[in-house]
């Protein structure tokens, strides 16, 4: 169904949440905007939008250290104390530091990606669909796609979930936002593997912790 930009546009002032999600909601609600409110609620979306603003710097650094081999420190930020001390919050920030440890983000967002990482991926990628024999609108579009996945797998919030790869970090955030009340931010995180810049023999550490997350 071809979704209109200005539903898309009521939907958003209506629900606050944002421009994709709300073009995803209408179309899986057929353009029913009632509907689509109602879908964003229950994902918790149009709320967690709302919060986004509010200032967070309490919360907590936690840290998850896999077998001696694989070790993160994470900081993930709430508005209140309150909220940092809840059994809750601290079970969404281990399982943010084990995604970590299995899914080897390098940011926490596309926003934080350096603009000549981008620009080098995208003139690697248009290369690769040139060698292709793709058409240039064709490999324009193939370079968009493929840059999605790039970041996908470089920035924490649009990686899947290790334990449910149906829901990014991004939508699990939003939810907890939302069941918790107060705008949460993962603000900041480092990752150490043995052994990592040296030469050594290959041992995928990364692939154990989303083994063991799965079980």
């Amino acid at each position: 169904m071809n979704i209109s930009a200005s539903l898309v546009k009521e939907l958003r002032e209506r629900s606050g949440a944002g421009m994709l999600d709300c073009k995803n909601a209408l179309v899986k609600t057929d353009g029913d905007i009632e509907k689509a409110i109602d879908l964003l609620r229950e994902k918790g979306l149009a709320s967690a939008a709302k919060k986004a603003g509010r200032l967070a710097s309490e919360g907590l650094v936690d840290s998850y250290i896999h077998g001696g081999r694989i070790g993160v420190l994470v900081e993930v930020n709430s508005e209140t104390d309150f909220v940092a001390k809840t059994d809750e919050f601290k079970e969404f920030v281990k399982d943010i530091a084990m995604q970590i440890a299995a899914a080897n983000p390098k940011y926490v967002s596309r926003e934080e990606v350096p603009a000549d990482v981008v620009a080098h991926e995208k003139e690697v990628l248009t290369q690769q669909a040139k060698n292709e024999g793709k058409p240039e609108h064709i490999a324009a579009k193939m370079v968009e796609g493929r840059i999605e996945k790039f970041y996908e797998q470089i920035c924490l919030v649009d990686q899947s979930f290790i334990k449910d790869p149906d829901k990014k970090i991004k939508d699990l955030l939003n939810e907890k936002i939302s069941k918790i009340g107060e705008n949460l931010k993962i603000r900041r995180f480092v990752r150490f593997e043995v052994g990592e810049g040296l030469e050594k023999k290959e041992e995928n550490f990364a692939e154990e912790v989303a083994k063991q997350m799965n079980m």
